[in-house]
């Protein structure tokens, strides 16, 4: 049987970065400083340069991101925030933390992203508080039209980039677009630490300076707290060096993910598989999506052949058992079909050319 084809392969990833990733980590460990110090400092600083943002605050992982950025803007208890249910709950999980209700906007079929006509629907009948924008599967939203949307009723947009490090349109890159933006680091994301990692990234100072103050207990200064909702969630100096070590080299995984991600697109052709479009550099292919009608029989077919897949995601938010209580929720119906139909196939970077030929013949001879 051919070698296994992983969904993904961190193992090939920590190879390809070992040098640089060893010398960031042994720098930290000889400093001494291992919360909050410089290379935390220098992360920052470098990684709001790169998403064209004046301000970057490094936090525990992305759900918290989510959290205290949400909470920087004035969400709280009681807020109604516009988000949508195919994203894996991480959204929703940050609004329960605040005590927030989740008002879900179905998708568009194709982009599977947010519908810009359907969230001008929720935006028209007002008591609206924010709006969750999630670049789902690396896939930069059309931000100009949502912002458009949004301030109609004149509500903040929040941008949830954890899939989305480095997409760009028309030369603003994802995160720079709304009042703030989540990122994660878990170590599968485009740019991945060694653990859990986020930040929030904004052109507001004044909700940086919030998001600071929340990541460490709420303290204005220390052991005096100003800002209520605060907690422990700090990146540490590890992660800070991993992440600087890898940044640099982040456009060129980039290209390659949509390199690979390409050629599916153009070399998959089966009447029961309908693949992405071929997007530019809007889309950094963080996840491969396609969709069929038969997935669990193309998923069978795919592990026979030693080619692994996953689903991301099968249970909307919205189908959650632990929601339940808050329905009965509106019907959003293209977000319920995806979620039976979508498969994800393997794509990173250091998938050979050889192994995604392999994917596409399987798919093609199913």
């Amino acid at each position: 049987m051919a070698d296994r084809i992983a969904i993904n392969d961190l193992s090939r990833h920590a190879s390809s970065t070992e040098t640089a990733v060893r010398a960031s980590v042994e720098r930290v460990l000889a400093s001494g400083w291992y919360v909050l110090g410089r290379d935390g400092e220098a992360f920052e600083r470098e990684f709001a340069e790169y998403c064209g943002t004046d301000h970057c605050v490094g936090v525990a992982n992305g759900t918290d991101a989510i959290e205290l950025g949400l909470r920087a803007l004035g969400v709280g208890a009681g807020s109604r925030v516009a988000t949508v249910a195919n994203a894996g709950s991480y959204t929703t999980t940050a609004l329960a933390a605040l005590g927030a209700h989740p008002v879900f906007v179905d998708v568009d079929p194709d982009t599977k992203l947010m519908d810009p006509d359907r969230l001008g629907r929720v935006v028209e009948e007002g008591n609206l508080d924010a709006v969750v924008v999630t670049h789902l599967f690396g896939l930069l939203h059309d931000m100009e039209e949502i912002l458009r949307v949004a301030s109609r009723g004149g509500v903040a947009v929040f941008e949830d980039c954890a899939q989305a490090h480095g997409a760009r349109r028309d030369g603003r890159r994802a995160g720079s677009f709304g009042a703030a933006a989540s990122f994660s680091f878990y170590p599968t994301k485009n740019l991945g630490a060694l653990g859990d990692g986020g930040a929030v990234v904004t052109g507001i100072p004044e909700v940086a300076e919030r998001v600071r103050r929340l990541r460490q207990y709420g303290w204005e200064s220390k052991y005096r707290i100003s800002v209520r909702g605060g907690r422990n969630s700090r990146l540490d100096e590890l992660q800070a060096a991993v992440l600087r070590a890898k940044l640099p080299l982040l456009d060129g995984w980039n290209a390659r993910r949509r390199e690979i991600a390409a050629r599916y697109s153009r070399e998959i052709v089966h009447p029961k598989v309908r693949c992405p479009e071929v997007h530019g550099e809007e889309f950094v292919a963080h996840l491969y999506v396609v969709v069929s009608d038969d997935r669990e029989a193309l998923r069978a077919h795919l592990a026979e052949a030693s080619v692994l897949t996953d689903v991301h995601y099968p249970v909307p938010d919205h189908r959650q058992p632990c929601l339940a209580e808050l329905g009965p929720w509106p019907g959003l119906p293209v977000t319920d079909e995806l979620a039976a139909s979508i498969l994800t196939l393997p794509c990173y970077p250091e998938l050979s050319d050889e192994e995604v030929a392999r994917v596409i013949f399987h798919i093609n001879t199913w």
